[in-house]
């Protein structure tokens, strides 16, 4: 039950970081969902972080890794938000935004999760 308090815990916090991170305001009127993307991107350098340091460090709490890459991390990214703005995107014509946002998304998210193992020390 602990367990499940912690994940609650963690994902209402990253829920409530996206959604204030949503209320910054662009100097332009962006059709590219940069919010989201920087939220991807900084959720997976940090689900990658904590990973490797999960396995670095033995004395790093389970609890506290479940908190941080169940609860927060999952709370935090918007895989799901991304998925309904590249289908609108698509809908709305922008084929070619969807499919930078597309590739900035699985490639630099995949580059960033390798690079919070790397500055962990794995």
């Amino acid at each position: 039950m602990l367990n499940c308090l912690l994940v609650a815990l963690g994902g209402g916090i990253g829920a409530c970081l996206r959604y204030l991170i949503g209320l910054i305001p662009l100097k332009e009127p962006f059709t590219f969902p940069v919010k989201t993307l920087f939220i991807n991107l900084l959720g997976c350098f940090v689900i990658g972080l904590i990973a490797a340091l999960a396995v670095k460090n033995s004395s790093l709490s389970p609890k506290v890794v479940l908190f941080i890459k169940t609860g927060l991390c999952g709370g935090f990214t918007t895989f799901s938000t991304f998925a309904l703005e590249t289908e609108t995107l698509i809908k709305t014509g922008h084929l070619g935004l969807a499919l930078i946002y597309i590739a900035l998304s699985l490639l630099a998210g995949v580059g960033l999760a390798f690079a919070g193992q790397v500055l962990a020390g794995k």
